[in-house]
């Protein structure tokens, strides 16, 4: 599998919506980063859909090398 692109080397501070879905941007090309414009059709990337149960400021991965996608996990340290 190839690499994504970085996007930024920061988590992204999004607010969100319990139950609602978000779709996450795994290939890092989306021009509306973290979230996904579908700029990885025909790759081998796909969006990583996900929910929060309660409203609340979070923190999306930004660097795209994340294991515990979407959420930061301070993976963008290491690069």
């Amino acid at each position: 599998m190839s690499e994504a692109i970085i996007a930024q080397k920061a988590p992204y501070a999004i607010e969100l919506e319990a139950g609602k879905d978000y779709f996450w941007c795994s290939c890092g090309k989306s021009s509306k980063q973290p979230f996904c414009d579908g700029t990885h059709k025909g790759s081998e990337f796909a969006p990583v859909k996900f929910q929060v149960d309660e409203a609340k400021t979070a923190y999306l991965c930004g660097c795209k090398r994340n294991d515990g996608k979407p959420f930061c996990n301070g993976a963008h340290k290491q690069l």
